[in-house]
């Protein structure tokens, strides 16, 4: 399949957007970041919108896209219904950040609400994806690595802001390394199971398109071989090492200039890693026409 952009990016941003939005709710139940928690949750809304605008131009015509809204096994209808709820608890925390900026705490039950939403809008957002006639995507690994994008992405996020604004930033030091540890070994297993996706085809045949009858079979195995460098180089060690190595040594440090430096580092390197992956992700989503 080529490489459809607006829905890369609606993706990325969208886990970075939870990630964000997660982390703030995590820095919130230790009662850090107090002056940074209005920033964050505006800044997760601002990624939220900018990867809804993205795939609006996945569409030809977007006016059509209301005619998938009307069953609840849609998958872009479970989006829809998650971003709205996102919204909706974003707006709720906003407020009670805003109530708390003078001094007070911020309701754990605001933070336990954003950190849920956040783990399910990415959820599902990456389960609209599994689709039965592409092996590539058809796992809950798929799944796990948008999730896991979030993880890589919120965390550092969060730091770097509260950096930016002089706050303390030795509770983002767990949560970064942690979030990153996650977000390595989401996205080394799902780039090891798209590797190895070619085999399956193997069972259920070849990629067919009836309306090219002349056009040669894909070749599975080379396809999946040659997304070796966008995995590995660029996801793995780009994406997931790398982010990973500097959470550890900012959190080492654990200084306000440390965390601005490797933590803008973290969220370049998770960003690219993201993209990589979901190129890899389209370059193998290749259909198997007898499944259909």
């Amino acid at each position: 399949m080529e490489l459809q952009w607006p829905l890369i990016l609606f993706t990325t941003l969208t886990a970075w957007a939870c990630g964000v939005f997660g982390g703030a709710g995590v820095l919130a139940l230790s009662g850090a970041g107090k002056k940074s928690q209005q920033l964050l949750c505006v800044l997760s809304v601002v990624l939220l919108a900018a990867s809804g605008i993205a795939v609006f131009f996945h569409l030809q015509h977007w006016e059509r896209i209301f005619n998938g809204f009307g069953h609840i096994t849609s998958g872009i209808t479970q989006e829809l219904i998650a971003i709205v709820v996102f919204v909706i608890v974003a707006v709720v925390y906003f407020v009670a950040a805003r109530k708390s900026a003078d001094g007070g705490t911020l309701p754990k039950w605001a933070a336990v609400l954003a950190v849920a939403i956040s783990v399910v809008l990415a959820a599902v957002c990456a389960h609209s994806y599994m689709m039965p006639a592409r092996p590539a995507w058809n796992n809950v690994l798929e799944v796990l690595s948008i999730v896991g994008a979030a993880f890589l992405l919120g965390p550092a996020t969060c730091a770097v802001v509260l950096a930016a604004k002089g706050e303390d930033v030795a509770a983002c030091g767990l949560p970064a390394v942690v979030g990153a540890a996650i977000g390595a070994v989401c996205t080394v297993a799902y780039g090891a199971f798209l590797q190895m996706s070619g085999s399956a085809f193997v069972q259920v045949g070849k990629y067919f398109d009836p309306t090219s009858p002349t056009k040669a079979i894909a070749d599975v195995a080379g396809v999946a071989a040659g997304q070796g460098a966008l995995i590995w180089a660029g996801a793995v060690v780009v994406g997931a090492v790398v982010p990973l190595v500097c959470c550890v040594l900012a959190r080492k440090k654990g200084d306000v200039a440390s965390w601005k430096v490797f933590g803008t580092v973290v969220v370049v390197a998770a960003l690219a890693g993201a993209i990589c992956l979901r190129m890899a992700f389209y370059n193998l989503g290749l259909s198997v026409f007898t499944m259909y």
